[in-house]
C-alpha cells in the first residue's frame, strides 16, 4: 500500500514555523534590526460624548481615561476605554466643566487635571482616583492657567508653565504642585511669556519648553527648567518659530519638533540635542500640519496623525530617527484635529474624538503598526526552533 503523501499535522506545523521564521533569522545575519508589516487603521468603540480639546491618559490598569473638552459647550464628563473589549464606559464626572486643561498621570496612579477654560482661564485642579472612579478637588493654582503645559518631574512634583490667565493674557509664571501637601508654589518665571508651547522632560531631568506665542509673535526661543535650582535658562533657538506643533522625546535622547504654524502651516521638523543645546533641521513632513498629534511607538518611530487642514486632516506619517525621513502611514477614516492619541500597552495607538472643521467627533480609531520583531534580540529562540 503506497505511503500517504499527506504530512502529519505536527510535522507541518513544525516546518511551517521553520519556514516562517527563516526569513527573520536571515535578516539577523544580514544585519537588519527590524522587520515589520505595514500599519493599518480601523474604527474602534465610539465615545459616549462628542468632544474636542479634551485630554487622554493611559492609566496604570491599562485603560485610557478621557475627560473634559467641549462640543457645543464645555464638558465635565469622563470615560474609560478598555482595549480588551474595544469599548468605552462612563466614569465619575469632574467637579468643574473645563476645556483644554492638562492631565498628568502621577506616580501614585492618580490623574491630576489642571486649569483649562470655562468662561475664561481657570485656577482649579482635580484628582481622579482610578480605584474609586471619582474626582476630588485639590489645591488651586496661584493664578488661573489655560493653554499651559504640565510636566511630571522625577521628584514626583508637577510643573505648570506659562499659558494665559485672567486679566493679563499671556504670562511667564510657573508653578509646582506637591503631591504630598496638595499645594502649589511659584518656581521662577520663563524668560519669555508664552502659550500654546510644548514641554518635554529630558533624560537629565530638566524640562525643555519650545515655541508658542507671546500674543503676537511665533516664538523660536526655547528654554530649560532645572528642578534642582528652580530656575529657567534660554537654550538654542529653533530655526523656525512655531505654535500648535508637537514635541516628542526620542529613544536616543533627542527631541523631535514637528509641524505647527508660523503663521502659515509648516511641514518642517527640527531636532534638539541636549548634549550640545542646539537645534538642527531634519527631514520634512510629507504634508504641512498643525493641531496634530505625535506618538512615540514601540519600534522607536514617531506616528504623526491628523491636522488642521484639508490635506493633512486624514493623513498620517511615520518619522524614522535612523534615516531622518518621513513616510506615509495610511489614512484615518475620518479627518480630524483637536483629537488625542494614546499609546496602548499592546503597541497600538488610539485616536479619540476631535474636530472635522464643521463637526465635533465621537468616533475613535486604532493604528496598528503591524508585526514588529527584532531578530538580533530573539534570534537564539528562533535558532532553537529551527535546528531542534
Amino acid at each position: 500500500m503506497p505511503r500517504s503523501t499527506k504530512c502529519p499535522r505536527s510535522w507541518c506545523r513544525h516546518h511551517a514555523l521553520k519556514g516562517g521564521l527563516a526569513l527573520i533569522v536571515l535578516a539577523s545575519y544580514m544585519g537588519l534590526t527590524q522587520l515589520a508589516l505595514a500599519g493599518t487603521w480601523s474604527f474602534t468603540g465610539t465615545l459616549d460624548t462628542q468632544r474636542r480639546f479634551h485630554r487622554a491618559v493611559l492609566l496604570m490598569n491599562n485603560k485610557v481615561l478621557v475627560m473634559a473638552g467641549t462640543n457645543t459647550k464645555q464638558l465635565d464628563s469622563a470615560e474609560l476605554y478598555d482595549f480588551l473589549t474595544g469599548t468605552w464606559t462612563l466614569t465619575g464626572s469632574l467637579n468643574t466643566k473645563r476645556e483644554n486643561p492638562t492631565a498628568t498621570l502621577l506616580m501614585n496612579g492618580n490623574v491630576l487635571v489642571v486649569g483649562g477654560a470655562w468662561f475664561g482661564p481657570m485656577a482649579g485642579a482635580e484628582l481622579y482616583d482610578p480605584a474609586a472612579g471619582t474626582w476630588i478637588s485639590t489645591g488651586s493654582l496661584n493664578k488661573s492657567h489655560s493653554w499651559h503645559t504640565a510636566t511630571l518631574l522625577r521628584n514626583g512634583k508637577v510643573l505648570i508653565a506659562g499659558g494665559q490667565t485672567s486679566g493679563i493674557g499671556t504670562f511667564a509664571e510657573a508653578e509646582l504642585y506637591d503631591t504630598a501637601t496638595e499645594k502649589w508654589s511659584y518656581t521662577g518665571s520663563l524668560n519669555l511669556k508664552r502659550y500654546g508651547h510644548t514641554a518635554t522632560l529630558l533624560p537629565n531631568g530638566k524640562v525643555l519648553v519650545v515655541g508658542g506665542r507671546d500674543g503676537l509673535n511665533y516664538l523660536s526661543e526655547t528654554e530649560l527648567y532645572d528642578p534642582d535650582t528652580g530656575t529657567w535658562s534660554l537654550t538654542g533657538s529653533l530655526n523656525t518659530g512655531r505654535w500648535a506643533h508637537t514635541a516628542t522625546l526620542l529613544t536616543n535622547g533627542m527631541v523631535l519638533v514637528a509641524g505647527g504654524t508660523s503663521p502659515n502651516q509648516l511641514d518642517s521638523a527640527e531636532l534638539y540635542d541636549p548634549n550640545t543645546s542646539t537645534w538642527s533641521i531634519t527631514g520634512s513632513l510629507n504634508k504641512s500640519r498643525h493641531y496634530h498629534t505625535a506618538t512615540l511607538l514601540t519600534n522607536k518611530k514617531v506616528l504623526v496623525a491628523g491636522g488642521n487642514s484639508i490635506e493633512s486632516a486624514d493623513s498620517a506619517e511615520l518619522y524614522d530617527p535612523n534615516t531622518s525621513t518621513w513616510s506615509i502611514a495610511g489614512s484615518l477614516s475620518e479627518g480630524r484635529h483637536y483629537h488625542t492619541a494614546t499609546l496602548l500597552n499592546n503597541g497600538k495607538v488610539i485616536i479619540a474624538g476631535g474636530f472635522t472643521g464643521t463637526a465635533t467627533l465621537e468616533s475613535c480609531e486604532l493604528y496598528d503598526p503591524g508585526l514588529i520583531v527584532n531578530p538580533i534580540i530573539v534570534s537564539p529562540i528562533f535558532q532553537l526552533l529551527l535546528f531542534n
